[in-house]
């Protein structure tokens, strides 16, 4: 146990996520006198995975719809249906920040997008920062729920889970939350009198919106539907998305010129290059907790506690992800949680893909929970406000989320139903 009260206090103490895996697995393996080769061994096992080659050009795909002006044409559909309701931008909001889930899977490029649209457009409508910036951030955290998701093919390589079937297993929770965010701004804009647009749109107008943005709402069509059809793998289908992002953006948006082109390719690397390096220091962080069976003695005392309850146990689960999703990002908290909680999961005969889409569902709420949710970041630099100002409006979208986080923990068919 002295090695997890090690990278928790060096988590505290505020050493970067993959440098503190990093310098306690070593530490570990000098003590116990193993030859630090293992060190450079096991961390080139962690990155080297076939199904792992689909984070980088799901990133750099999300790159390409976030900059290719996707986001404004999904905005406008999203207002033809919605934007007529007392509160309608906030509802529009939701709807385009799922169907960006849909298309990039990222909950920053998400938040970015549609919040850089929306929340200096609900300023000038009147709605207040304090709702409207805790909203976007709230919104964008579907992001990783609704494929195609990083977070569950990561957890799809971690558990050896089929990541087709973990990406079905998504889309309920993720339209759920969708609707649970919907249904709060529905109300607090009849209660603050924010009105929608003045008449609702005619049928020739959706359909117009709906042509504007139909290459955007291909996307998913493309990537979900070539993958439960067999045509490629997810991997696969991350290449046919940059190619597709690409042809878009820069031959019939004509949004991406050579400088764009230039700064994709920059953020998509940084970004890649980040998940990586916690990809193979949570790799040889967890070889070292394998190696002092720790992986065992903690499944052990799970299997205790729980006293086979898979109520008990989820109630673990939940409790210990939503602390870890405050301080921890999905992609380490995946790499530390999924190999002690799966075990334990599959005793207690809980499908593995339910567990796998509580665990996503969990640590989204964390995108948005202080002090590292850093969906909050980005919708206080957009709109131009203190953290301390955009948290006094996280609460009611936080319950909205925690029912939903509820609903889809104790009702498995919201995750397994649709998988077939």
């Amino acid at each position: 146990m002295t090695i997890i009260l090690c990278l928790f206090i060096a988590f505290f103490v505020g050493v970067p996520i993959c440098f503190a895996l990093g310098i306690v697995s070593i530490g570990s393996l000098i003590a116990s006198g193993m030859p630090l080769i293992v060190t450079v061994q096991r961390m080139f096992t962690g990155g080297d995975s076939i199904a792992l080659i689909a984070i980088p050009l799901f990133m750099l795909s999300g790159e390409l719809m976030f900059r290719g002006g996707m986001s404004k044409r999904l905005v406008d559909f999203a207002d033809t249906l919605l934007g007529h309701f007392p509160s309608g931008l906030a509802m529009v909001s939701i709807l385009a920040c799922m169907f960006f889930a849909a298309i990039t899977g990222s909950a920053i490029a998400a938040t970015a997008a549609i919040g850089g649209i929306m929340i200096p457009l609900m300023k000038e409508r009147g709605y207040e920062y304090t709702f409207s910036a805790p909203l976007l951030a709230c919104g964008g955290s579907i992001g990783p729920i609704i494929p195609p998701s990083i977070p569950l093919l990561v957890y799809g390589v971690l558990a050896s889970v089929s990541v087709a079937d973990l990406y079905v297993g998504g889309v309920i929770p993720g339209i759920l939350m969708g609707i649970g965010l919907m249904i709060y701004s529905y109300f607090v804009g009849k209660k603050r009198g924010y009105m929608g647009r003045e008449t609702r749109a005619s049928f020739r107008e959706v359909v117009k919106s709906a042509v504007n943005a139909l290459l955007a709402l291909f996307m998913p069509v493309i990537i979900l539907g070539g993958i439960y059809g067999s045509i490629f793998t997810p991997t696969e289908a991350a290449a046919v998305s940059v190619f597709y992002g690409l042809i878009v953006g820069v031959f019939i948006y004509h949004e991406i010129d050579f400088k764009k082109m230039k700064d994709i390719l920059v953020d998509s690397c940084s970004t890649t290059a980040t998940v990586m390096f916690i990809t193979m220091g949570a790799t040889l962080f967890g070889y070292v907790l394998t190696r002092a069976r720790l992986d065992l003695a903690i499944e052990g005392f799970m299997m205790n506690v729980t006293g086979g309850s898979s109520i008990i146990f989820f109630i673990i689960v939940n409790i210990v992800l939503l602390i870890a999703g405050c301080f921890l990002d999905s992609t380490s908290a995946l790499y530390i949680f999924t190999p002690l909680f799966a075990p334990v999961a599959l005793q207690l005969g809980i499908d593995p893909i339910h567990l796998g889409t509580v665990m996503i569902v969990n640590l989204a709420v964390g995108l948005f929970t202080p002090p590292v949710g850093v969906n909050l970041y980005v919708a206080c630099g957009i709109g131009k406000i203190k953290i301390e100002e955009i948290t006094k409006g996280i609460a009611p979208c936080l319950v909205a989320e925690l029912v939903v986080l509820l609903l889809v923990t104790y009702i498995p068919a919201l995750s397994t139903m649709l998988v077939g």
